[in-house]
């Protein structure tokens, strides 16, 4: 099959969306697929697909007011970035088109797709109930993969016209594993790692202000965002020396997890679908998340389910997940979510919609 994803964030920024796409694009190719992902930044220099690269100059200082209408800065970058692929999506015949983006990308695709007889796939990164995922589903795609059960039951509610099926993330289980490379990081166990934006949804603040009430645990924050300084800050001066904040590539954070004896992610519950959970879990470490039916799902007995912004409940949970012993439930939990079995099904899925 010849399947072309459209993802304007790839080689400028490494979130969730982004990781998929590179994922899921190196392992459908390894299964004989004809994989193109046409992006807005640099391509990374182990994909194992085709890129083409649409550069745009963009200004990431930029907010997002008119973003109701689609008509903020970024929702007219990432339209104009959808429109110079539109003579590539015309000329060369695809089966699949994966608009990763939404907002005016969907609609473009939509139109390319129906003219040219391809078939449009969307995947349901936005979460659910918001206005991405509404305007997503009614651009009428040949299929909406939902992230969870709950996204592909909120999906069938929003629009009962359309082909609705429930494909988790995956996980590299060769990548993420126990064993490996470790990163130094002079922190004194025992490390509890959170991975994420620096943003008032991902609550790292919350974290921080739970884990400098643990004596003598330390806490290791990767990432970037809005609130950056602001953790840093409050970091260093509720755990000093216990307390690091750094940024690596996707290349090194298998050796990143390995580093740490607990993760957390408090993340708030409109988030779809988070990579860095399976990957935590794949590394076999036992985590303390969000309580909600999403995590829930996907964590099963790997972990301690709480409501992070009650810093006392917080610390209590990181404390209890410290001390107990998990076995090897993260990384049986994480089998679930291979990229084997992920591959597979949406080769299944793509297949019944081209027949």
């Amino acid at each position: 099959m010849r399947i072309a994803l459209l993802s304007f964030y790839s080689g400028h920024l490494n979130r969730g969306a982004e990781t998929w796409t590179h994922e899921f694009a190196n392992k459908l190719s390894g299964r004989g697929n004809e994989l193109t992902v046409f992006q807005g930044g640099k391509y990374k220099k182990d994909a194992d697909y085709r890129v083409v690269e649409l550069l745009f100059p963009v200004n990431w200082v930029k907010g997002h007011v008119g973003n109701v209408l689609f008509l903020d800065y970024w929702s007219i970058l990432v339209a104009q970035f959808s429109l110079k692929t539109l003579p590539f999506l015309w000329r060369e015949k695809f089966d699949i088109v994966i608009p990763v983006n939404g907002g005016w990308q969907t609609f473009l695709v939509r139109l390319i797709t129906w003219l040219r007889g391809s078939k449009m796939v969307v995947v349901g990164h936005s979460g659910v109930g918001g206005r991405d995922e509404i305007w997503n589903a009614w651009n009428m795609p040949d299929a909406y993969v939902g992230l969870s059960s709950r996204a592909k039951e909120w999906a069938k509610r929003i629009n009962p016209f359309i082909r609705v099926s429930y494909i988790p993330n995956g996980v590299d289980l060769q990548k993420f594993k126990p064993q490996g490379k470790k990163l130094k990081t002079g922190l004194k166990k025992p490390v509890i790692l959170y991975v994420g934006a620096l943003d008032l949804w991902k609550r790292p603040l919350e974290t921080i202000r739970a884990v400098a009430q643990i004596k003598n645990a330390s806490l290791l924050v990767v990432g970037d965002g809005g609130l950056r300084e602001e953790a840093k800050n409050l970091g260093e001066k509720l755990l000093g020396q216990r307390f690091s904040l750094k940024t690596f590539s996707y290349n090194k954070m298998s050796a990143v997890y390995r580093v740490a004896d607990v993760f957390t992610s408090p993340s708030s519950s409109g988030y779809s679908f988070e990579i860095v959970l399976i990957e935590a879990m794949a590394t076999n470490l036992p985590i303390v998340a969000n309580d909600d039916p999403v995590r829930r799902e996907i964590l099963g007995n790997a972990g301690i389910f709480v409501d992070p912004t009650n810093t006392k409940v917080y610390t209590k949970a990181l404390n209890e997940v410290l001390r107990r012993d998990f076995g090897n439930r993260p990384r049986v939990q994480a089998e679930k979510f291979s990229w084997g079995k992920i591959s597979r099904q949406y080769e299944d899925l793509f297949k019944k919609l081209i027949k």
